[in-house]
């Protein structure tokens, strides 16, 4: 077998002539006057100016040509950490890259590529990632940049698939950095915010292919999670936990389980939850046509542990989101602080849900060294309501040390950042090093991290 096979890999990619200024999206059809939004379109940037680059050659001329610079990729964050006043680049219609290491088990992609174009060609060739978000829209490097997640007891973010990354800096240098030769450095710049350049090729750590199913449960007791959260947890290799915290059930648990000889056995009954007749959508008053097989049914590992299907619009499109990490040792606590909170937070929510994250060492990971417990709110976009409650559902969680996910809303200040990531302060010489002028900071980093 050979050391290195091209699933697909374009030559253009590296001989691609100069970039092509695009305004309004238009490279995506989109309407030339119509202004760039978020995927909610909660949030509208704060220009229309954006080059897209197709090639490693492209990104090192647009970042030359501009003194301030961001990244925009799938769009699916949702507060102002990838906005800007002055110049976007975009590498998310970048000539498709996959080249996979079958000896070393990695492929490396560009940066741009999403989970969902990724996980199909790789499971043709046998190969697996080790988790996956909720949903599979989203870019490899956008991802990993904000340390965003799926779920289980033994599975990190999908920043700790990472091997190694290459990136542009503000001085158009081209850095490549590994995990093998690179130590603290690279677990820095793994989780990077959009600070340190313009991310152009990530290598990714694979696994053999795997078949998973799932099965979904009803209405499980809230005191029933209360005293057995660690066997629910486990009890798959990626469970989820769905709630409006206006009862005393959890609404949907959500077991994702590898098919093998030790396969999840789905009983009538899961810690007083009942199974499911039918295949369910996270927000109970939606269709299910959007969501991935259920029931049992067995699929590509890449086809079950989403929640949503690629070609559908994932969760309920139009929202706002927050996250929260607090430690996996606190979990049941902070579960039944925020569960207090339900007649405030309920009817300003669609749903909420609840994932455990193994630890890492990333420096700016909110699992960082700690295993966690992620409590999710997936809100209605009523922002008036929605940015009162989150100081609230903050202060609840204050006790834990709560971290947030860096690509939704939280208001947490800059100095309780600071106290709850130990590495920010050496994060900052790392960026101060690969951009000191800052051509890459914009408002979030300035208040968050620079601040």
């Amino acid at each position: 077998m050979k050391k290195r096979t091209f699933i697909k890999l374009s030559s253009a990619f590296m001989t691609a002539p100069l970039f092509s200024p695009l305004t309004g999206w238009a490279a995506n059809g989109r309407a030339a006057k119509e202004k760039l939004k978020n995927w909610a379109g909660n949030l509208e940037y704060s220009t229309d100016k954006l080059d897209s680059a197709k090639s490693l050659q492209q990104v090192k001329e647009i970042v030359a040509k501009y003194p301030k610079l961001k990244v925009l990729g799938t769009r699916h964050c949702f507060n102002n950490i990838a906005d800007t006043k002055d110049q976007f680049i975009s590498v998310v219609n970048a000539d498709e890259q996959i080249v996979l290491d079958e000896k070393n088990k990695t492929v490396t992609v560009n940066a741009g590529l999403k989970y969902g174009q990724l996980s199909p060609a790789l499971h043709k060739k046998g190969f697996a990632l080790h988790n996956l978000a909720s949903l599979p829209h989203i870019s490899v490097a956008g991802a990993c940049a904000t340390a965003t997640h799926g779920s289980g007891e033994k599975n990190g973010n999908m920043s700790t698939a990472v091997a190694a990354m290459e990136l542009v800096t503000a001085s158009g240098e081209v850095v490549r950095l590994s995990r093998k030769n690179d130590g603290e450095k690279f677990n820095a710049a793994v989780v990077n915010l959009g600070a340190l350049g313009v991310v152009t090729q990530v290598t990714l750590d694979v696994q053999p292919t795997f078949m998973m199913g799932q099965y979904v449960y009803e209405n499980l007791p809230l005191d029933q999670l209360k005293e057995h959260f660690d066997a629910i947890e486990s009890a798959g290799y990626s469970v989820s936990l769905f709630t409006n915290w206006q009862s005393n059930a959890i609404q949907e648990v959500w077991v994702k389980f590898k098919v093998g000889d030790n396969a999840f056995k789905a009983e009538k009954e899961f810690f007083g939850g009942k199974l499911a007749t039918k295949n369910l959508h996270p927000i109970p008053e939606l269709s299910a046509e959007n969501c991935t097989e259920q029931m049992g049914v067995p699929g590509p590992w890449y086809d079950r542990m989403p929640h949503f299907k690629m070609g559908f619009t994932p969760s309920s499109g139009k929202e706002l989101q927050s996250e929260y990490f607090v430690p996996r040792k606190n979990a049941v606590e902070a579960i039944m602080a925020i569960s207090k909170l339900g007649n405030q937070v309920g009817p300003h929510l669609f749903t909420s849900e609840i994932r455990t994250v193994a630890a890492d060492n990333l420096w700016l990971s909110p699992c960082y060294k700690q295993d966690s417990v992620a409590i999710h709110f997936t809100w209605k976009q009523e922002w008036a309501a929605v940015s009162k409650l989150l100081p609230v559902i903050e202060r609840e969680l204050a006790p834990f040390n709560v971290r947030p996910h860096w690509g939704k809303l939280f208001t947490i200040s800059p100095v309780l950042l600071e106290k709850r990531y130990e590495k920010l302060a050496d994060f900052r010489k790392l960026a101060r090093e690969y951009d000191p002028k800052g051509k890459f900071v914009n408002d979030f980093l300035k208040l968050n991290v620079f601040g």
